[in-house]
């Protein structure tokens, strides 16, 4: 059987004038159309048999099996959170030619006159919401395709949650039709709009970071909102986060967050990644509130409650950070030992020799191999017209992995 070529012809925003001339010349000469309706309609006096694009695993096997000519059309560019995927996965490349158009998306940044070479990129139709809203956090300016039940309101809804409201919010609507809408709002204004179902979202971030002042890592001690006893000292702090060993798309747990100074900290060095700081200290969270909303944390979520119990709705973690435990050291290790993925790690801060003891022999119990560095810091500190060196109380940060040594 001669194997006939598929193809992938992508619409513009405005119905047929929107094909390229070369599009138009292959539609012409294929047997079979297909698309859905609207792209369809495009072409009334199309002679070939027409197929609604509907059930794909349908389309895929009259593609295996069809000797006709097939072009198949799309919205914009097909390559761009479209069929191609599909198409490109379950038939031979060599069969498949693919022919671009706009996209909805640049016709949007196009008509609200923002450009977009900038922009992230991502779709929620028909997928998970909290994953896009992880890249959205970490983002200056984000473009996304909503869905019925991942809808405006609700992504708004998530970047409140998170602390994440400054953005500029762009609502557009049925773009390409007779009625098209451009709603320049904020993201808390989304929560009062009903959008048609044909809308994308951008959000365009309208403050930064002041990095000259709050640097990615090693911000002094003083500018956290906190009680001095419940931080983790700076030049700790960079020890422990050395020792957590981060990349930027990894799950962190930081248990008994205390100032939140470890979480901020590791979400400058990983951006695209997703730090839950659980807390149950009253005046503890009311700093970490603070902190989080002064070094714009957006990727970092607070978790209110008492380890080992407030980390069950938590994604599986690649790094365990545990600051405080509220004397409940060893269910939290066993909690740990029962999510941590493969490959994971974890680190522990102690100030105690008592501690130091119980956290290596409870993590060894459970058949990790343990690490511990001393951290003895002094700093010099002013005597009339002398300097001295002061002391500071050692920490213990021991690092835990799986496996023998």
């Amino acid at each position: 059987m001669a194997e006939q070529k598929i193809y992938l012809v992508g619409a513009g925003i405005t119905g047929w004038e929107g094909f390229g001339s070369k599009a138009l010349e292959i539609i012409a000469k294929a047997e079979v159309m297909i698309g859905h309706e609207r792209h369809l309609d495009c072409f009334p006096e199309f002679a070939g048999q027409k197929m609604l694009l509907g059930d794909l695993p349908e389309i895929l096997d009259f593609l295996k099996k069809t000797e006709k000519r097939v072009a198949l059309l799309a919205s914009g560019d097909p390559t761009f959170f479209g069929i191609s995927r599909f198409l490109l996965r379950n038939l031979p490349k060599e069969r498949i030619e693919i022919f671009p158009n706009v996209t909805s998306m640049q016709y949007a940044f196009a008509r609200i006159k923002e450009p977009w070479d900038d922009a992230i990129f991502v779709s929620v139709h028909g997928r998970g919401m909290h994953p896009a809203v992880d890249k959205i956090v970490a983002a200056e300016k984000a473009c996304v395709l909503t869905d019925k039940v991942n809808t405006p309101a609700a992504i708004a809804a998530e970047l409140i949650e998170r602390g994440a409201e400054g953005y500029e919010a762009w609502l557009c609507e049925d773009l390409g039709l007779a009625g098209e809408k451009f709603t320049k709002t904020s993201v808390r204004g989304l929560l009062e709009l009903k959008p048609s179902d044909l809308n994308i979202l951008i959000l365009i971030r309208t403050y930064e970071p002041n990095l000259t002042r709050y640097p990615l890592i090693g911000i002094d001690d003083e500018e956290f909102q906190t009680s001095k006893k419940l931080i983790t000292k700076q030049e700790v702090r960079a020890v422990t986060l050395a020792k957590l060993q981060l990349q930027d798309d990894l799950v962190l747990w930081d248990v008994g967050a205390g100032s939140g100074s470890v979480a901020i900290e590791a979400s400058n060095l990983m951006p695209n990644g997703r730090i839950y700081a659980v807390e149950q200290n009253a005046q503890c969270l009311a700093f970490i509130r603070e902190n989080l909303k002064k070094f714009m944390a957006r990727n970092v979520k607070l978790v209110e409650g008492e380890a080992p119990d407030a980390l069950e709705e938590l994604p599986d973690p690649d790094r365990v950070f545990i600051g405080g435990s509220g004397g409940r050291l060893e269910e939290i290790i066993v909690a740990v030992d029962g999510r941590l993925k493969p490959e994971g790690l974890v680190v522990l801060n102690a100030v105690t020799l008592d501690t130091l003891t119980k956290a290596v022999e409870f993590l060894e119990d459970h058949g990790f191999t343990t690490e511990a560095a001393c951290v003895n810091i002094a700093k010099t500190r002013n005597l009339t017209e002398y300097k001295m060196f002061e002391a500071q109380n050692p920490v213990y940060v021991i690092t835990a992995r799986r496996g023998s040594e």
